[in-house]
């Protein structure tokens, strides 16, 4: 069997052998050493800066430079501070204290900040001048579009319907990221109902791609070569993979949330605003169903996400995966037959042989 080459722009422009974008996964995955792995490797790394301060930023990208010279990408979430009242924030400790009790932790508090400040990030990824930068949960003005192009940056907009997907055309972005609903982690919807822009990756794909005429990274449910095919022939021109690079030995994350994601079903995973105040996909666990049953306490992101971080921090060191955020996305079972701590290079190569193999059987008829 010849093989077969398909080459996409976007692919091209970065010089990618295989079009695959490693997710920006906040939480821990997303380290300097698998960004370097994956773009070394043929891919596109991406580091999750959302919840990093700038000073944090500077050194993670100082040390993706020291291992790689291909281009990588940095994702931001698009948010203005947050200033909650006293009563948001006392109202959504009065579900959270219960569960810092069972862990040892005196009652919460107020914060003195919520989230790092998205205006001060913005300009360290300038000043950075990394590559690409991604942009997650808001859309950017076109002025700011306009800052960042001057000084060098592909800009990529996450989308999860195509009139998100059209804002951030009419603004001047480079590409679209399709999130999927089948993707794991935080939903990016900005306009409209959270309930409404639940589609799955294969209708979004197409329907972005022609509504926009962009280059768009498809995201959700894609977990092997198959899948990479599939988002090329919906018209994608590469694949975001993030569940699969979960379990990499690169990644982070605490060993109890690696052992269930390999160990979980198709239907493990809810949608769920009780952990961070925003939606997001994940493993059901108690965290989850706790914080569920009272969702009129449940403060808006990120006075949520701040205040059960001490909480899933004191988690990650127990390894008790109870009372972690445990985001996943519905593909997460189709990784399962990979080696455990497989290194993200070698995923990007198992990665690779999967996706020539895949687009070669389609291309060949079989023989009678």
């Amino acid at each position: 069997m010849s093989e077969v080459n398909f080459v996409t722009p976007f692919a091209r422009r970065f010089g990618l052998r295989v079009p695959v974008v490693q997710a920006p996964m906040a939480g821990g995955a997303t380290t300097p050493a698998m960004v370097a792995a994956v773009s070394n490797a043929g891919g596109l790394g991406f580091l999750a800066g959302a919840a990093l301060s700038p000073e944090k930023i500077a050194s993670e990208v100082a040390a993706i430079r020291a291992l790689t010279d291909r281009p990588f990408g940095v994702n931001l979430f698009v948010l203005e501070p947050a200033a909650p009242d006293d009563a948001t924030v006392r109202t959504a400790l009065e579900a959270i204290d219960p569960l810092r009790r069972d862990l040892g932790l005196p009652p919460g508090g107020p914060l003195a900040r919520y989230a790092p400040d998205f205006r001060a990030q913005l300009d360290m990824l300038i000043e950075l001048r990394v590559p690409l930068a991604s942009f997650t949960f808001g859309l950017l003005p076109a002025d700011d579009v306009a800052r960042l192009h001057a000084n060098g940056l592909y800009v990529i907009g996450t989308a999860t319907h195509v009139a998100e997907a059209v804002a951030w055309r009419d603004v001047g972005a480079d590409a679209i990221a399709a999130q999927g609903a089948e993707a794991g982690a935080h939903r990016g919807t900005f306009i409209g109902a959270f309930e409404e822009a639940l589609v799955g990756t294969m209708a979004l794909v197409p329907q972005v791609v022609d509504a926009t005429g962009l280059p768009v990274l498809a995201a959700g449910g894609i977990m092997d070569g198959r899948g990479i095919v599939a988002a090329l022939a919906l018209g994608a021109q590469a694949a975001v993979m993030g569940t699969a690079f979960l379990t990499c030995h690169e990644s982070a994350i605490p060993q109890a949330w690696k052992t269930r994601v390999r160990s979980m079903s198709d239907t493990s995973t809810s949608v769920t605003r009780a952990i961070t105040g925003r939606h997001a996909r994940g493993i059901r666990n108690p965290l989850m169903q706790r914080l569920s049953e009272a969702p009129q306490k449940i403060a808006p992101y990120p006075v949520q996400n701040a205040l059960t971080q001490e909480l899933r921090q004191t988690a990650s060191r127990a390894e008790n995966g109870d009372y972690l955020s445990l985001w996943s996305g519905q593909g997460a079972p189709l990784g399962r037959a990979r080696r455990e701590g497989l290194g993200a290079a070698e995923l990007m190569s198992q990665l690779e042989r999967e996706w020539r193999e895949a687009t070669a059987r389609i291309a060949t008829p079989n023989a009678d």
